[in-house]
Order: structure tokens, then sequence, then C-alpha cells
């Protein structure tokens, strides 16, 4: 069984880990196209060769979800695919005490995989594409900031990077889990939120073993914490400082003169078509795609159409 604290199958001839890694994660990529950051533990997977496109995933997903896309799209640029710390195959974050401040925790570890990529792994300096869904999005766009020069385009599918526009309502499950402790405590013992998303963050049902894969990493409720404390960091108003993070340092350092394109599922019942009006009012340049029959998962409900518009924009100019 792939465990998240191994990152591997068990010792098994190659045909067999094959099949077997196959029957765990279907659609995955084989163990040769994964990876680690040696100083930090991060699991990430690095397919092809070209530009360098970094896909962030959001909660409670991590690398699977980008599968499709990623088989799509590596055979035109070069695909990095990190588990955020406390997703996936990677290492888990482990707060002293209280509910921790996980933007600075992953922002930190961007960090790393960076210097990580481009000292060891030949990556440029500059020319990165970010592709960022749900809790990846402010990650990547105060990433983005926090280091002008680097990105040179944005693919933005059902996120956001902005406070909350007066006109949207965060969902009343999502403000039950941030703001009372006992039912995120109950969540956390049932993977609840994992186990709803993959039912209710899709148009087009998961086959089973697709499920199974999505929550196979956070079986263990040890392996589980970063699900739940990331709802909890959830932003309540204007005067949360996790919105410093998305300013620019200094003018002329914001993300307006970046090429976007943005690809949003409109079944989405948390990432509404209220935040991608707001998207469009922010940056009137960006190309837009909506997908009408794709739910919060656009990456699994239009992967084909999704990467096609990616792989178009990303031969497109700068």
């Amino acid at each position: 069984m792939v465990t998240a604290e191994a990152g591997r199958a068990p010792a098994l001839t190659p045909s067999a880990r094959s099949v077997t890694l196959e029957r765990l994660l279907p659609g995955y990529p084989a163990p040769r196209y994964w990876r680690r950051v040696p100083a930090t533990g991060q699991h990430y997977l690095d397919l092809g060769a070209g530009d360098p496109v970094l896909f962030l995933h959001g909660n409670p997903s991590w690398s699977y979800a980008w599968r499709k896309l990623l088989h799509g799209l590596s055979p035109h640029a070069r695909c990095l695919a990190p588990d955020l710390p406390g997703f996936g195959l990677s290492r888990h974050l482990r707060p002293a005490c209280g509910v921790p401040d996980p933007y600075q925790a992953q922002l930190d570890h961007l960090d790393g995989l960076y210097r990580h990529l481009v000292e060891d792994g030949q990556a440029p300096q500059q020319g990165w594409t970010l592709v960022l869904h749900d809790w990846g999005g402010p990650l990547g766009i105060a990433w983005a900031l926090r280091h002008p020069g680097i990105v040179a385009r944005l693919v933005i599918c059902n996120t956001m990077a902005f406070p909350w526009p007066a006109a949207y309502r965060l969902p009343f499950y999502l403000r039950w889990i941030r703001d009372h402790s006992i039912l995120a405590g109950v969540v956390h013992l049932t993977n609840a939120f994992a186990r709803t998303a993959v039912h209710a963050g899709v148009h087009h049902p998961l086959r089973a073993a697709e499920r199974r894969a999505y929550l196979r990493p956070h079986a263990r409720r040890a392996d589980r914490r970063a699900i739940t404390d990331a709802v909890r960091a959830i932003p309540r108003d204007t005067s949360d400082p996790v919105w410093r993070l998305l300013e620019p340092s200094s003018p002329g350092t914001g993300l307006s003169s970046l090429p976007m394109l943005i690809g949003w599922g409109m079944r989405d019942p948390v990432f509404t078509p209220v935040l991608l009006e707001e998207w469009i009012r922010r940056y009137p340049h960006a190309v837009i795609r909506r997908f009408p029959d794709a739910g919060h998962f656009v990456m699994e409900d239009a992967s084909g159409e999704l990467a096609g518009h990616i792989r178009d924009f990303l031969q497109g100019p700068p």
C-alpha cells in the first residue's frame, strides 16, 4: 500500500509494482517521475521538458488532482506538481500548538522547492507559469508577489486571491468548521471534509478507485491535520492579515501585466461565479474559459478542454 510516510509502494517486482500502483492510484504518474526536496522531504512530480509549469493544488486534494492535465501537458512543458506540506505524499507540518499560520509555512516550503529546482534540477530562474486551484491560488499569488520577475504566466482555476466580494457568502459548512473547534475536531476525526469533497466537488462522478486515491494519503488521523487547519485559516474579513500577503510589495510589482488564463467550473458550490466576476473585474485582460458542466475540480470534469486551452496559452506570446 502507498502511504503518506513512505511515499512509495512496497518492495515488489517492477511489473507487480506498476500493477499495484495503478490499482491504488489510477492514472497517477509512475514512480520514475516522483521526486523529493532533500531539505524538507516535500514530494513532487516532475514530467516533461521545457519551460516550467508549477501546479499548486488546494484543500483537501493533492497532486493526484492534476494527473489528467499532467499527461496532456507534459509533452509541451516541464510539469512540476508538488504535494503541499501536510498533503499527499509530503511530510506533514506539525505546529507546536493552536491553529498555525499555514500560509507563511507553505510559502517558505515553496521557496525551498524553487531553490531546489533551480540549483539542483536545472530549472530556469524565470519564465515560470503557475497553475492554481483552490487554496493553491492565494499561495501561488502571494509567492509570485514575493518574488517579482519569476512568474511569466498565470492559469487560474476556481480559486481566489483577494478579499471576498460583498456579494459573496462563504458556504455555511466551511464557516462552521472554521469557527467552531469542536466541529473541526469531529471533521478531523471522520475525514468528513475530504470524503464530501470527492463527491460534491465534481459534476461528473469520479470512479470509486479515484475517490479512494484522493483519500488514501489522509486515511490516518495523524495525516490529515493540514486539511482541517487549512479550513480554519480561511480569512474572515478584510482585516485578516492573509490579505497583506496578496498585496504588491511596491508599485509596479503586481500581476496586472502578466498574461492570465482563467478556466472556471461554473457548478462549483464554493468558488461560485461571483468570484469569477471579481477576477474579471480585477484582471480585464485575462482570457476566460467557462465550463458549464464542471464543478470545483474543473481539472477532473473538463480535463481535455482545459488542457487544450492551457497548451495554447503556453504557446502564445508572453
